[in-house]
Formats: structure tokens, sequence, C-alpha cells
């Protein structure tokens, strides 16, 4: 594979991989996908994740204004998916930090551990591995900038939106691969109990 691989090459590993699978998945808030993406299937191996993650840093330096800034930019992403993007963008980029949000729990909002966030004025590339329903990287923006640090872009490994996630313009947003699934809030009628597979991410 080359360096920046094509849309249908990304695809192809993700499949190859069973990182892609098409069947009848559902979410633990109950919404359903017809193609359901678990991008630590193709990010364990150290060979495909370099690959994606030096292709994803070429998409960015594309961008004029942010290939000018790359000394001054911190990458900024959700934990736990994101974190292997995050270290292997700044690698590929020789950008200059990384930040990560956690939850202690699974009913709190994700926060920057104590002493380590981004500082006041700031340059921040959000990163995560899919972007899905945009939540994350909604909440992770809105955390970022609660610090006086700039978002300046998002760049993920594969585009997955939903049909109400939110857009981010004008900020660029990069990815290595779209996919368009169907995705619903409920199960479709007709399907068998029997043929649904949940899943937990």
């Amino acid at each position: 594979m080359q360096l920046l691989p094509t849309e249908d090459e990304v695809v192809e590993l993700l499949r190859e991989t069973g990182a892609l699978r098409t069947g009848h998945f559902v979410y633990p808030d109950g919404s359903y996908t017809d193609e359901y993406l678990g991008m630590p299937h193709v990010m364990a191996d150290y060979k495909n994740a370099k690959v994606f993650s030096v292709a994803l840093a070429r998409k960015i330096r594309q961008n004029p204004e942010l290939k000018a800034m790359i000394g001054h930019l911190s990458v900024v992403c959700p934990a736990t998916g994101g974190l292997p993007v995050a270290y292997g963008v700044v690698e590929a980029l020789g950008a200059r930090k990384v930040y990560w949000a956690e939850a202690d729990d699974s009913r709190r909002s994700q926060k920057f551990r104590e002493f380590v966030a981004p500082q006041p004025g700031e340059k921040v590339l959000l990163v995560d591995d899919i972007f899905r329903t945009g939540r994350k990287l909604s909440h992770l923006k809105s955390l970022v900038e609660g610090y006086g640090a700039e978002v300046v872009g998002l760049a993920v490994m594969v585009y997955q939106p939903w049909p109400d996630a939110p857009t981010f313009d004008p900020l660029p947003m990069y990815y290595l691969a779209k996919i368009d699934s169907f995705t619903a809030r409920e199960i479709p009628e007709g399907i068998a109990e029997k043929d649904i597979v949940k899943v937990w991410s």
C-alpha cells in the first residue's frame, strides 16, 4: 500500500482486517447500523497504524496554514481510541505535543488530567479514530476552548457520519475514507433478533 492510500484501499484494508463488518449492529443506546467499524482491528497491526498515520499527516500538511504552524501545533484526542491516532499523527507531522481527555466513569464528561491541558492561545488539532455522531469531538472542542486554546482543524482516520452529526465548518476536517452506512436511531422493522449483534462502542 502507498504512503497515501486511496479511499478504496483504506476501505479494502478495513474489510480485510475485520475492522469493517456488514450485518445488523446495535449500540448500547439502541441505535442501529448495517456496517460496524471497529478501528482496533486494523490499528493493532503497527504497520497499518503507521501507514494510516503518515497518510493522515500528509493530508493535513496539504493545508498551507496548518503546515506553517506545525512546529507550534498540539494534538488533542479523546481517550482511548484517539490515542494511537494522536501519537501517530504527531510523529508523522513533527507536531509539538499530545493531550488527551478521558472520563473516570461512563456517567461523567471527559476532562483533562490535572496539570496536563492546553494553554491559552495554543493551536490545537483535534483527532480521533472514527467520526460517527460527532459528540466526542464537539465536547472536546468546547473543552479545549474553555482552556483558552484555539482549535484549528480536525482529523479522523475514518469519517462515518450519522445523519444528524454536526459539522465543524469553517474548520477544515481531514479523513482517509468516508463510509456511508445506513444508520437509524431504532432497529428497522423486519430484522430478526437472532441476526442482531450488540456492540459496545
